[in-house]
């Protein structure tokens, strides 16, 4: 299937790279739970988006499926005949573990728990090179109770390295997302991470701009400036000063124009994917509603860089 990164048609008004229109909105499927991955695909496409945050998990592509490579060819078939493009998330919450949320975590303190994420980690990369996809997301989990940081981060970086090791045999990026509460919990966890592994060419940042509304130092445009060399995906979503809550967009504090005109600024080329995962009763409608802001925005960050029309110019003429 065709690269995000090359000839996908433009958004509406969209005039090239810098402007915030030409940016490629998806939607998160794990804010589409209550359908199937067929009919998911289908209505994205419909409405007019232009990729999709595939989670790998039991309703949709499951990744403990036998038959998982069969399936993951025909998901390829589908996203190519309507268009989208793909990032691979793992962020399901019970995939693994019926009683633990997002466990086991690459911190856990049993070794084959921690064996369990690498090989689904490992497991994504492969969908991900057959799907055509863009990056593969994952995070670092929760630091287990009783666990100390420096053994939290030895823990980290030894169970990434066969995840790095895949992802350079595949050419797949790995974008790691800094999550609120986790070892890895912002930007400069991140930068530690990167750090620590050496700066290896195919570690990348899944930067949520909700996230960096909650608890970052700067503000969400400034953090996409500070992260655009290690971008290689991005979620999106509203939210407030301190609250860790996904919002749909209106109901929480972000200015998104700027945060738009950044990411564009920036050059970035991946998928900017709506992350409602708590609000899947309501999905049909939160994304034809999400994408409706979204082009909204990016038309407003458009016009905030055009010169204003009719403004004087040093000769005292108009521009």
């Amino acid at each position: 299937m065709t690269p995000l990164g090359s000839a996908h048609a433009k958004a509406p008004g969209a005039t090239g790279p810098g402007d915030p229109r030409a940016l490629r909105f998806g939607y998160g499927t794990n804010g589409l739970t209550d359908l199937r991955l067929d009919d998911a695909l289908g209505l994205l496409a419909d409405l007019g988006y232009r990729g999709v945050g595939l989670t790998l998990d039991h309703m949709h592509l499951d990744p403990l499926a036998p038959d998982l490579p069969a399936r993951t060819r025909r998901v390829a078939r589908r996203l190519d005949q309507l268009g989208l493009g793909a990032t691979v998330e793992t962020g399901a919450r019970y995939v693994l573990d019926p009683r633990r949320k997002h466990g086991p975590s690459l911190l856990d303190p049993a070794p084959d728990a921690r064996a369990a994420r690498v090989r689904l980690l490992t497991r994504a990369i492969e969908v991900a090179a057959e799907l055509g996809a863009h990056a593969v997301h994952c995070f670092s989990g929760i630091t287990p109770e009783g666990t100390d940081e420096s053994t939290a981060w030895k823990r980290l970086t030894e169970a990434l390295g066969p995840v790095l090791d895949a992802a350079g045999a595949a050419g797949m990026p790995l974008a790691v997302e800094p999550e609120p509460g986790h070892l890895l919990g912002s930007l400069a966890g991140f930068h530690r991470l990167r750090a620590e592994l050496g700066d290896p060419d195919l570690l990348g940042l899944t930067l949520d701009i909700g996230h960096c509304q909650c608890l970052e130092p700067l503000p969400p445009e400034d953090c996409v400036r500070q992260a655009a060399p290690w971008l290689r995906h991005v979620q999106i979503e509203d939210m407030r000063r301190g609250v860790h809550e996904h919002l749909p967009f209106g109901d929480g504090e972000i200015d998104f124009p700027p945060v738009l005109a950044a990411l564009a600024e920036t050059g970035y080329r991946g998928l900017t994917v709506v992350e409602l995962p708590r609000h899947s009763h309501a999905g049909p409608s939160l994304a034809q509603d999400s994408l409706r802001f979204l082009r909204s925005a990016a038309d407003a960050a458009a016009r905030a860089q055009a010169p204003a029309h009719g403004a004087p110019t040093p000769e005292g003429g108009t521009a």
